[in-house]
């Protein structure tokens, strides 16, 4: 289901980037080029068609995006050991669930090697 409704919000988006690339800032795009005749809809209505078209599909994203949200699965996580269950076994290793070891970084010195001190030669 979450994948039918992701697969309608790109179809909506690329939609979306259509109709505003189709309109011109200052209202000329499609309905400029119908300014000698009022063919099919008319000067206007083109205007009002893709400005409706515009809002429709960006609501129609914001919801669906919503919707896709409320009906993922819920992941479960418990930080408590459930009733009845064993206690954790101590095997002496640290507890590496809340920090992270350091990690060196490749442009780090390299650490220096003391070397042993050699007697003087008699």
């Amino acid at each position: 289901m979450i994948t039918l409704i992701t697969v309608l919000i790109v179809i909506a988006a690329i939609a979306l980037v259509l109709i505003v690339l189709v309109q011109n800032s200052k209202g000329g795009g499609l309905s400029s080029g119908f300014s000698s005749s009022n063919a099919i809809m008319g000067v206007r209505k083109t205007t009002d068609f893709l400005e409706k078209a515009t809002w429709g599909l960006a609501g129609f994203i914001m919801v669906m995006s919503i919707v896709c949200v409320m009906i993922r699965p819920k992941a479960t996580t418990t930080l408590q050991p459930e009733v009845g269950a064993p206690a954790p076994v101590n095997t002496g290793a640290p507890d590496m669930s809340t920090t992270l070891p350091a990690i060196p970084s490749n442009n780090a010195p390299a650490p220096a090697t003391e070397q042993p001190a050699t007697p003087p030669a008699e």
